[in-house]
């Protein structure tokens, strides 16, 4: 297939990077020309950053841009393609959005994490796809298929289910990563003792029920524990930290007891 990229992001660079291994970037669309250079050069594709330069004779256009800058991008693209295919990437975006604007309008969103420091095992990400019209779903399908053993076809409902799953399941958890190295990092800790911790959390979520896998002081109700730490997160003068711990473990309280 011919492809062309809009955005050059963290999203657009892996999209890029994987697709040009079986398929033809041909363009790469920013609004910062020498972003689009940097990306464009890696894949030999052609760097753009006006709407009035994309061609026409691609097969797919992905838009892969910030959720707040779909609507405006497909606004902007659609007088100069108005028979492509154009697709977002977005989990939490309505096909509705690209939809009121372009009849061929779809939606290949990559359940992932991406960072440009890392690599993305294609082959076990789950793809999402969804289009306006029958033959573009397969289209969709059969190019999520030439990427990962994992294809759904998702309704914009669903899959902004999953994107809130993830929010919580990623970016949350992340953070409280994060919290945790702030935590020993104050006291000269070396964080990476918590490694294997992490990796087993995480090993038992994925093959059990997450409820049934909970440990810690507040799920066993232990506010001895639970007051100690607050008191040590307050007098550290990490209020930030101690309202997060008050608040997460409050919650964790109150889905156990109710057990």
């Amino acid at each position: 297939m011919r492809i062309t990229i809009i955005g050059a992001g963290r999203v657009a660079y892996h999209l890029a990077r994987v697709l040009s291994e079986q398929h033809e970037v041909v363009q790469i669309y920013s609004r910062t020309l020498e972003k689009a250079q940097q990306l464009a050069e890696q894949f030999k594709a052609q760097a753009i950053a006006q709407p009035k330069e994309l061609l026409s004779d691609v097969d797919l256009v992905i838009i892969a841009v910030s959720d707040q800058s779909i609507a405006s991008v497909i606004e902007q693209i659609h007088p100069y393609l108005p028979h492509n295919l154009i697709v977002h990437t977005s989990g939490s975006t309505h096909l509705d959005v690209l939809k009121k604007v372009h009849a061929r309008a779809g939606v290949f969103y990559p359940l992932q994490t991406f960072s440009l420091e890392r690599d993305i095992d294609w082959q076990t990400t789950p793809l999402f796809i969804e289009a306006a019209n029958e033959q573009d779903q397969t289209l969709l399908l059969e190019l999520a298929k030439s990427l990962s053993k994992r294809v759904y076809n998702y309704s914009s409902s669903q899959r902004l289910s999953l994107h809130l799953a993830a929010v919580f399941a990623c970016n949350f958890s992340n953070y409280c990563y994060d919290m945790a190295k702030q935590v020993v990092d104050a006291e000269n800790v070396d964080f990476s003792l918590l490694y294997p911790l992490i990796l087993e959390t995480a090993n038992k979520a994925t093959q059990n029920d997450p409820r049934q896998m909970q440990t810690g002081p507040a799920m066993r109700g232990d506010q001895n524990i639970l007051n100690m730490h607050q008191q040590m997160l307050e007098q550290s003068q990490r209020n930030d930290l101690a309202e997060v711990y008050a608040l997460l473990s409050q919650q964790i309280l109150q889905r156990h007891q109710s057990s």
